[in-house]
C-alpha cells in the first residue's frame, strides 16, 4: 500500500493533512493450533499484509477513528477520557481497549487524535486483524506520547483487550506473533513461560501459500470458547492424580498413561490435541532447524488431522482446502491456520508449482463449496513500526 495514497485518503477524511504511518503485521502459525491458552507452544510468524494507521494529533480532547474497511461505519469519535466499552462503537473498540488497558496501567492522554486505518488483511480470515490493529495502536500511543512500555508489555495488554475488554477468551499467541515478529524468522514460544526463541524459516525451493476459505469467522461466536472451557475440565480430572499445571507439561505416553482419569471421549479428544500438538510442534521447529522440510511439511499435515478429528474445529472449507492441498505435486505439507471454524489454511508449495497449485485446489473448492477461495503468498515479515514518510 502506497503512503502517499494512505496520506490522501487519511486528507479526503478528515479534511487536514496527516502526521504520521504506522504499519502492523498479521500473523500465521506455521503449527502449534489451539496450544496458547493450554501452556504449550506455538510456532507463528508476522506476515507482511497487515493494518496501516495514519495518524495526526489534535489540540482537544477528542479521538476520531475511521476504517477505509468498514467505511459505512463512518467517522467514529470519543473523548480520551471515556474509554469504556460500547457494543455499538464496532471496530473501534479495539484500539480504544488499548488506550483503557493503557491508562489503567499509568499512561495519561492529554490530547485527542485523528486515526484513519487500512487494512490489507482479508476481513475475517483468522490472520490476527484484531491483534494487528490493537499492536498497531499500542505502537502509536507508545511513539506519539511518548509512553515508556516495553514491547512485551505492549503484546500482553492486547491480550487484556481481548479477554478482559473484549470477552474472548484467547491466549496470548496472536498479539505476541505480530508484536514481536521479525522477518524471515519464526518464534517458538512457550505459551506456559513466556521463553521463546527466533526460527530462521528456510524453506529453499518452497513457499508457504495462505488459502482464504472466505468464509467469516467470529471469534466470540465460534465455539472458541467451548474448546477451551472442555480442556480445562479434562485438566481438573487429570489434576485429580497428576501434579501438573497445564496440558503442555504431558508427553504423549504421559497422557496415554492417565487419559482414563478424564473419563470423557469428547473431553479425552479435545486433550489429546493440546498434548499431541505441542509435542509435534516441538518437533517440527526441530525438523526446521535440521532443514528436514518433509518432515516438518507431514507434522503440519497430522496437525490438520488432528485439529478435524480430536478439536472438531476444521469444517468443511478448511478440509477440502487442506485435503486438496495434500494431493497436489509439490506440496510438503498443508493445515488450517487460526481458531478454525472458517478463515485460513496454510501450506508449503515448491515454487514451480504454486500457479498449477492455486488452479487446481481453487477449482476443486469451488466446485465442493460453492465459491471461490483466494490465495496469497505468505512472506514473513518485522513488526509493529513507523513508516518513513518522504517529505
Amino acid at each position: 500500500m502506497e503512503i502517499a495514497n494512505l496520506q490522501k485518503e487519511f486528507k479526503e477524511t478528515f479534511n487536514r493533512d496527516s502526521e504520521r504511518v504506522f504499519f502492523s503485521p498479521g500473523r500465521i502459525n506455521l503449527i502449534g493450533e489451539h496450544t496458547d491458552y493450554n501452556g504449550g507452544h506455538v510456532f507463528p510468524c508476522a506476515i507482511s499484509i497487515g493494518t496501516y494507521g495514519v495518524y495526526a494529533a489534535r489540540t482537544d480532547q477528542t479521538v476520531r477513528m475511521f476504517s477505509a474497511n468498514i467505511p459505512d461505519q463512518g467517522i467514529v469519535s470519543f473523548d480520551v477520557n471515556d474509554l469504556a466499552y460500547q457494543k455499538a462503537a464496532g471496530w473501534t473498540n479495539y484500539p480504544k481497549g488499548m488506550m483503557y488497558e493503557l491508562a489503567k496501567a499509568g499512561a495519561s492522554f492529554d490530547h485527542g487524535f485523528d486515526l484513519f486505518v487500512h487494512g490489507n488483511l482479508p476481513d475475517g480470515a483468522g490472520l490476527s486483524s484484531s491483534a494487528s490493529i490493537e499492536l498497531l495502536m499500542g505502537t502509536i500511543l507508545r511513539s506519539t506520547f511518548n509512553l515508556t512500555v516495553g514491547q512485551l508489555e505492549l503484546v500482553k495488554l492486547g491480550q487484556k483487550v481481548e479477554n478482559d475488554y473484549i470477552g474472548v477468551n484467547s491466549g496470548i499467541m496472536d498479539q505476541f506473533a505480530v508484536g514481536m515478529g521479525k522477518k524471515d524468522q519464526a518464534i517458538l514460544l512457550d505459551t506456559n513461560t513466556m521463553a521463546y526463541d527466533y526460527a530462521p524459516v528456510n524453506l529453499g525451493d518452497n513457499v508457504i501459500v495462505i488459502m482464504n476459505t472466505n468464509k467469516r469467522r467470529e471469534l466470540q461466536d465460534s465455539k472458541y470458547n467451548e474448546r477451551r472451557s472442555e480442556c480445562e475440565a479434562a485438566l481438573t480430572r487429570l489434576q485429580t492424580a497428576l501434579p501438573i499445571k497445564s496440558l503442555g507439561d504431558l508427553n504423549e505416553d504421559q497422557f496415554d498413561r492417565a487419559a482414563y482419569l478424564i473419563n470423557d471421549d469428547t473431553l479425552i479428544r479435545r486433550a489429546r490435541h493440546a498434548v499431541f500438538e505441542n509435542r509435534r510442534t516441538i518437533r517440527a521447529t526441530e525438523a526446521l532447524a535440521d532443514n528436514d522440510l518433509d518432515t516438518f511439511g507431514q507434522l503440519m499435515t497430522a496437525s490438520h488431522v488432528s485439529l478435524h478429528f480430536d478439536y472438531a474445529v476444521t469444517g468443511q472449507e478448511l478440509d477440502t482446502l487442506a485435503e486438496t492441498a495434500w494431493a497436489q505435486p509439490g506440496v510438503l505439507g498443508a493445515r488450517m491456520t487460526g481458531a478454525g471454524f472458517g478463515g485460513c489454511a496454510i501450506a508449503i508449495v515448491a515454487k514451480d508449482q504454486v500457479a498449477n497449485f492455486k488452479k487446481n485446489v481453487g477449482r476443486v473448492y469451488a466446485e465442493t463449496v460453492g465459491y471461490e477461495a483466494d490465495f496469497y503468498i505468505a512472506e514473513i515479515a518485522d513488526g509493529p513500526r513507523e513508516l518513513t514518510v518522504e517529505a
